[in-house]
């Protein structure tokens, strides 16, 4: 027998990537008790009441044939896309048109079909840590060389100086996330000027565009009456990526789309480039069914005001118990800094507490833990004294010695 392994040497790469977060899914107490009921699940940003109503109606509605290819082949719908771009005109002052929109299997086909559209063997691409569990391995898996550049400590603005000096004649893509996940920043309009203007003075300087992806899945997600800005606004080159699964709280139903910036150059190049990219890669598409419901869905949302009087809630409780919490501006997550260094250790402390959180060194924030304000009131009603318990335990107690 071979002692060859069967993978290629790129996935044995990606997995080697994700591992500290594999880690976190399959080799924790989590793995194990995830489906026990009663837990307490904080780690993802899953639904764990009701969905709404909305959503089965225009599923329900737009399931019934209307002609006899309801069900044939599809790409993106031109329904769909029309949707869509009236959506963004109103949400994003831009003026885009149908044809400027590609139908995703949500914000994670967009972003791997941008990404394998526009970069390859021999670019880099830039990305903000901390990230999103995926970004890293994406890219890889694109053929690109991912380089990572860390927000601003305490301000968890983008730091432009070190993305200027992450830049090299190799550099392909420039990848941010605004919302930011886990952080909650919302990269105010200076700072996408300022990235805006780097970015063409370094297109300019290397002779070829950088592409701007920005993965805006939390942007109907905000509080306390913030604007979302995108940087569709400042630069011509940017990649919008958006997926419906959050604002409706649907995560699996995958179904969201690419904008490109009307005043994109090339930009009917591009936009062939990743409807190719979708085909070849697996047919990338939202199933009909989906796409004809784009126009009932985008008029839905959970209810942002709740979601903020949780935040409310669970950061103030947190600082009165002791712990250190800043107050995020949009996306579903509050990012407390773990009372050990260890915050695995920490994790699993609350897991004795039937508490489930995402610990921060799988996320390249280590000292720190996520948390989902998805659960619902009464989980959280549930939670508060352990999170109690656990903060005044570490206080007293170093971390449990590995295997002891």
């Amino acid at each position: 027998m071979s002692s060859l392994s069967p993978l290629s040497p790129r996935t044995r790469a990606i997995l080697d990537i994700l591992g500290p977060f594999l880690s976190s899914i399959r080799d924790s107490t989590y793995a194990r008790r995830q489906h026990e009921p009663g837990i307490l699940d904080f780690m993802l940003g899953d639904p764990h009441e009701p969905p709404l109503p909305g959503i089965t109606e225009a599923i329900q509605r737009w399931s019934v044939p209307q002609d006899n290819h309801w069900f044939a082949y599809k790409l993106s719908e031109p329904q769909a896309q029309a949707a869509v771009a009236a959506a963004l005109r109103q949400r994003r002052g831009i003026p885009f048109a149908a044809e400027d929109i590609l139908m995703t299997t949500g914000a994670f086909g967009a972003l791997a079909n941008s990404l394998l559209a526009l970069a390859g063997e021999d670019d880099e691409v830039v990305f903000i840590s901390p990230p999103w569990f995926f970004y890293e391995a994406m890219i890889a898996a694109a053929g690109a060389t991912p380089v990572r550049v860390a927000v601003q400590p305490g301000t968890f603005d983008l730091d432009l100086e070190a993305i200027s000096a992450a830049i090299t004649p190799q550099t392909r893509v420039v990848l941010v996330n605004s919302p930011h996940n886990p952080t909650g920043k919302i990269y105010p309009p200076e700072t996408l000027e300022r990235l805006a203007k780097l970015l063409r003075e370094a297109s300019e300087r290397h002779g070829r565009p950088i592409y701007l992806i920005s993965d805006e899945s939390y942007s109907r997600i905000v509080y306390d009456g913030r604007t979302y800005h995108s940087p569709a606004a400042y630069y011509p080159y940017t990649v919008l990526i958006y997926t419906l699964g959050k604002t409706l709280l649907a995560p699996s139903q995958r179904l969201g789309y690419i904008a490109l910036p009307p005043d994109m150059p090339e930009r009917e190049q591009v936009h062939l480039a990743i409807m190719m990219r979708q085909v070849v890669g697996g047919y990338g598409f939202p199933n009909a069914v989906m796409q004809y419901a784009v126009g009932d869905l985008e008029e839905l949302s959970i209810d942002i005001d709740h979601l903020q009087r949780k935040r409310d809630r669970v950061v103030a409780a947190l600082r009165e118990m002791g712990y250190e919490v800043h107050t995020p501006e949009g996306t579903f997550y509050l990012l407390p800094r773990s009372p050990w260094a260890d915050d695995l250790a920490f994790t699993e402390l609350l897991a004795t507490h039937g508490i489930f959180v995402l610990p921060g060194a799988s996320i390249e924030v280590p000292g720190y833990f996520r948390v989902s304000l998805t659960a619902s009131d009464d989980m959280i009603d549930r939670a508060l004294p352990g999170l109690a318990a656990a903060i005044a335990h570490a206080r007293t107690h170093a971390p449990a010695a590995a295997g002891g």
